[in-house]
């Protein structure tokens, strides 16, 4: 039996709850998934005398985090991934940590181990071609065109205003770290930036051809689209293309 988000779970429940988890019927396990935080800890102290065997799970918030995950689980499964596959995997799933993981599973079971960028693309065919990722990775290397029908179809499939304009503020701030950074290898560039050294490779990579103006512009046309899309704009969309659009003059600006 699994109890999720048992922090909802109401004191009064703790009253029914308690002898299963004190006293479970043989054969049968009871899985309590609680945040750790002060809301329903009735039920997380119930839990705790019931001698529970407690795992603690940290919240990954940031990037590199979630790449490291993606790797050990690639690796619990007996496989490897490339650098470049695993950009593009998290790019296409996200941040969810239990599709990462059946992804990440269902790649090493399909390749036989060693999980590369090919494999990853044809994986997630139609899906990570739509995604934010995508429309900025295009913007930021000055390829408007192929950005605005990758912005076209990511808003035709549902993918939220907010979304794409969060994935050009990070790939136009990644660019512009990096580029600041000064010269370097990428691992040490990732420690001093605090970004995974795959992500400081890419940026690396776009930020050729763009110039210190170029790079202020474009953080200008982020910030302000990041306005736009949360209601300063009346067409969020056309807030969208239109900053797109000024991302490429902005790289050629000298």
């Amino acid at each position: 039996m699994v109890i999720r988000a048992a922090q909802d779970v109401r004191t009064a429940a703790t009253t029914v709850l308690g002898p299963y988890l004190e006293s479970p019927v043989d054969g049968t396990v009871v899985v309590v998934q609680h945040a750790g935080a002060a809301k329903g800890k009735a039920v997380l102290e119930l839990a705790r005398r019931a001698k529970a065997l407690e795992i603690g799970c940290t919240k990954l918030t940031r990037p590199d985090e979630r790449a490291d995950f993606v790797r050990a689980e690639v690796r619990s499964n007996g496989g490897r991934i490339s650098g470049d596959a695993l950009a593009v995997l998290m790019d296409a799933v996200g941040s969810d940590l239990r599709e990462l993981a059946g992804v990440a599973a269902q790649l090493v079971s399909d390749s036989g181990g060693d999980v590369n960028i090919d494999m990853v693309r044809a994986f997630h065919k139609g899906r990570a071609e739509v995604t934010g990722f995508a429309v900025s990775d295009l913007a930021v290397v000055g390829r408007s065109g192929p950005a605005l029908e990758a912005l076209r179809f990511a808003l035709s499939v549902g993918v939220p205003h907010v979304v794409i304009a969060d994935a050009l503020a990070d790939g136009v701030r990644s660019v512009a770290r990096v580029w600041s950074a000064g010269r370097g290898s990428e691992y040490e560039l990732a420690k001093r930036l605090g970004m995974p050294p795959w992500k400081v490779k890419r940026a690396g990579s776009q930020g050729r051809g763009w110039s210190e103006l170029g790079l202020r512009q474009a953080l200008g046309v982020v910030a302000t689209l990041n306005a736009d899309v949360k209601g300063a704009a009346v067409d969020p969309a056309f807030a969208l293309e239109q900053a797109v659009r000024r991302i490429g003059t902005a790289r050629g600006s000298r």
